[in-house]
């Protein structure tokens, strides 16, 4: 593929990407980030923490803490708003379309990794930017040094970029990987390289703390042994030194570089197997209805072409008659059936397997007082995460909107597929329910109660707003992660106690919060409702 082809094809990918939400948002939680990563002198909060030490403000540091922080976040939230290229152009007829040109799959591949890549370093650069304007509003510096500002992100951040854009193309090729199950993979592969990264063989980490080190001891100053970067909380201000910036060798540099070429090779593996939308290559099982009729897909195509296009008009049915309440165990059981849809016996295998265990453990160790209930109840509310990400999505992605546009009311319908929510984690937390009954367990009891109650509350409304399953899937992985970390503000299963007592929100603050969410969901649907 010509280098001019393929620019043009990342290019006009870019510019489509950076017209969603998705992407704003990410975009300014970046910026954000560069405000929490350079806080006040005063503040009792850090992101990096250099053994208690901290560097002045100047380009250098602020350069270099952003990128670093940078890193992180982008890996994990870039990739999610870089994801789902591929599936769009299938989704959208634009994969055919190329199918049709001579277009080869490699060069469609690394498109599609330039185009990530572009959208994933324009994040960069906000937060890039973001680091200057700080450094200048904190008054640490006013010295403005742009190379000392951006090599952090040359040398550390860029690779890190580089690597989330090939694993995004790569994914996205791999059936088992495409959906939910990818989304899951990546988060915990970025939780695996957050803490592997501190010792710095991905993100560089090891040399600029071994650099900042060395500053601190020409300066006459003991750093404690902890180097850290994420959110973490201090007793008082961090103590400042003075750092000039890295002062790479080449071999580094070098290494760098090879990382960086390495990844975009890894983008193109996926040519090996990847059609490029040919529906050509057909199975053998297709291939004789194929040759039977091969016009039928030129056919098909044009007939949706010269289909008129007719105005929809939404016309409420009527109520249907008989008691409401078998008519709402009718709906009930409906959407419960929409819910688990397509659902491999081996998830219900493993979802047996998990309360099975809870009821084989001694009833002392289901009792929300630490890891144990986390490991337990955790476990049993973590599986269905891919199926509750389908609360409030469902409609759009299997285009049945216009159908259900005619239910008389939005009310039914929207606690009808709530309660189906309800009705997965109430079976499978069964387990750890049924051993705190049996040990008379009442604050385990109220929690169980009032985190089943927020689990689909919070899917419901995630998916009525995004209108995507990936939001939640993030979302409550990272919830759920915090909580089984023993995060007491993100315990919604009540995990953590102090003194018998939830040491986070406790149930009624739980139960509260997900009636809310649920308050916001109803209000979104009937404006969904009145605007048709």
């Amino acid at each position: 593929m010509k280098p001019r082809a393929l620019a043009a094809l990342a290019v006009a990918d870019f510019a489509e990407r950076t017209r969603r939400p998705s992407y704003l948002v990410t975009l300014a939680a970046a910026i954000v980030l560069g405000y929490l990563t350079l806080p006040p002198p005063s503040s009792l909060y850090v992101i990096m923490n250099a053994g208690g030490y901290r560097g002045v403000y100047n380009s250098a540091y602020a350069g270099t803490a952003t990128a670093l922080a940078g890193s992180l976040w982008l890996m994990l939230g870039g990739f999610y708003v870089v994801r789902g290229a591929i599936a769009r152009d299938e989704r959208t007829r634009v994969g055919q379309i190329l199918a049709a040109t001579p277009l080869r799959s490699a060069g469609y591949l690394a498109g599609k990794f330039l185009s990530d890549l572009m959208v994933l370093v324009s994040m960069a650069a906000a937060l890039a930017a973001t680091a200057l304007v700080i450094q200048l509003a904190r008054g640490e510096s006013t010295t403005v040094n742009l190379v000392a500002l951006l090599t952090p992100y040359a040398l550390l951040t860029l690779p890190v970029l580089a690597l989330t854009a090939a694993f995004a193309v790569l994914l996205e090729t791999v059936p088992v990987l495409r959906g939910g199950i990818g989304n899951i993979v990546w988060f915990f592969g970025c939780v695996f390289a957050a803490i592997a990264g501190q010792g710095g063989p991905l993100t560089g980490l090891g040399l600029v703390a071994a650099s900042m080190r060395a500053a601190m001891i020409a300066q006459h100053q003991t750093a404690g042994a902890e180097f850290s970067l994420g959110f973490t909380k201090v007793s008082h201000p961090l103590s400042t030194f003075t750092w000039a910036g890295l002062t790479p060798s080449a071999g580094f540099v070098i290494t760098r570089l090879v990382l960086i070429l390495a990844v975009a090779g890894l983008a193109l593996v996926p040519a090996l197997w990847f059609n490029r939308f040919d529906t050509a290559r057909v199975s053998r099982r297709a291939r004789p209805a194929a040759q039977a009729d091969p016009d039928r897909p030129v056919r098909d195509q044009l007939d949706q072409l010269v289909r008129p296009v007719r105005a929809l008009t939404y016309r409420p049915l009527e109520p249907a008659s008989g008691s409401p309440v078998f008519a709402f165990g009718r709906l009930l059981a409906g959407e419960i059936r929409i819910l688990v849809q397509g659902i491999s016996r081996w998830w219900w295998l493993v979802a047996a397997a998990l309360t099975a265990a809870s009821l084989a453990v001694p009833a002392d160790l289901v009792k929300p007082a630490g890891a144990s209930t986390a490991l337990l109840l955790s476990a049993a509310w973590f599986w269905p995460v891919l199926i509750w990400s389908r609360l409030g999505t469902q409609r759009r992605e299997n285009g049945v909107g216009t159908l259900l546009a005619s239910y008389p009311s939005a009310g039914p319908q929207l606690v009808a597929e709530w309660a189906a929510g309800w009705v997965l984690a109430a079976a499978t937390g069964a387990g750890p329910l049924i051993k705190m009954i049996v040990a008379a367990n009442e604050p385990g009891l109220a929690a169980w109660l009032a985190g089943s109650l927020f689990i689909p509350s919070f899917a419901l409304l995630l998916g009525i707003v995004s209108r995507t399953d990936r939001t939640f899937q993030i979302g409550y992985l990272i919830l759920w992660y915090a909580a089984v970390n023993q995060v007491a503000a993100a315990d919604y299963m009540g995990t953590v106690l102090v003194h018998g007592r939830p040491a986070g929100p406790g149930p009624l603050s739980v139960a509260a919060l997900a009636g809310a969410l649920f308050a916001g969901c109803l209000a979104i649907r009937a404006a969904q409702q009145a605007a048709r």
